[in-house]
């Protein structure tokens, strides 16, 4: 039996968190949803019961058994801390605590049995980096990897609301509130997030960091582009992965094929293979054209598709705390 907050909770990603608690049947016996001030006295229904959204500080009061965070990394920075303090282990899906020393990066199906009783705020892992190391971490093992090129085009959703709005306005060729710098709608924008420094932007940044922590290797080589292209059912990317050691193609499908949370779509007589198209409202990680770079040795191209709003996020951070609830670490 589970006391669980959602934090932004009436947001795009806090309602697809509602759903899939639900739809894992996760033990929730009283939910505590979680907004700004704006949404406080709105209702939700979940399970066939009615709960009004509450502020932070009432929250933090209420002391949940877990909070799942979706509420952007300055609302993390300054509450997760608060709810911890209170008793409370925190999920934040934000990327405020990603590459923070102390803090462990999890994806369940590769390394949740880092988590410890001790661990009070646990970060999720970005939407894009999730899908990638899904497919990298078992050919890791077999293969070693020595670096990986990978391009992203992901949709609009990953914005959130306001990427939504924004194409629906301009297909219906309506003047609204803009997400993006440019029109999204028959484009392609080669910027996802601010860019940094060295001319990357976060996101690009956020699978170079991440995945080498996910996969516990700063060996590993990650160098990205991310692109927003105007999609709505999940991000797609392209990779490039050259491994240490030589591969037979039929076996790294068989490897993926077995491994759990992974779908390989990869028949070119039926002209199978991922697209976001079909990952929307699904959890698994598709990966298909699955193909031998000719170009240098050892050296393997795949096709890597999921909903960016499910295992992208909130699907992993539901996961994160049912690993939590079953060894008792909650």
């Amino acid at each position: 039996k589970m006391k669980v907050a959602v934090v932004g909770a009436t947001g795009m990603v806090g309602e697809v968190m509602l759903q899939i608690l639900k739809e894992r049947n996760f033990p929730v016996t009283e939910l505590i949803p979680v907004a700004s001030e704006k949404s406080v006295g709105k209702e939700i229904e979940f399970n066939g019961k009615t709960y009004k959204v509450v502020g932070l500080q009432t929250a933090v009061d209420m002391k949940a058994d877990i909070a799942l965070f979706s509420a952007g990394g300055e609302t993390s920075l300054a509450w997760a801390p608060k709810f911890a303090a209170a008793g409370t282990t925190v999920i934040d899906n934000s990327s405020a605590w990603r590459m923070d020393e102390t803090k462990k990066l999890v994806v369940p199906e590769i390394n949740a049995d880092i988590l410890t009783k001790d661990d009070k705020i646990i970060p999720n892992a970005n939407c894009s980096t999730i899908q990638l190391v899904m497919a990298l971490a078992p050919l890791h093992k077999k293969y070693k990897i020595k670096r990986v090129i990978v391009s992203t085009y992901q949709s609009i959703t990953g914005t959130g609301v306001k990427g939504v709005q924004q194409l629906e306005n301009e297909y219906a060729g309506i003047k609204g509130e803009m997400a993006y710098k440019y029109q999204i709608h028959r484009n392609a924008i080669p910027q996802c997030d601010v860019f940094e420094e060295n001319d990357y932007t976060k996101e690009e940044m956020k699978l170079v960091r991440e995945t080498q922590k996910i996969l516990n290797d700063k060996t590993i080589g990650v160098t990205a582009t991310a692109v927003r292209i105007p999609v709505v059912g999940g991000h797609s990317e392209a990779v490039n992965v050259e491994f240490h050691n030589d591969f037979d193609v039929n076996e790294v499908r068989t490897i993926l094929h077995n491994t759990p949370g992974i779908t390989v779509q990869d028949n070119l007589d039926t002209f199978t293979y991922p697209m976001p198209f079909y990952a929307e409202g699904k959890d698994d990680v598709f990966v298909g054209r699955i193909r031998r770079d000719g170009s240098q040795p050892n050296t393997l191209n795949m096709w890597i598709v999921a909903d960016n709003l499910r295992k992208g996020a909130a699907t992993n951070t539901v996961q994160i705390a049912e690993y939590l609830v079953a060894n008792n670490l909650v």
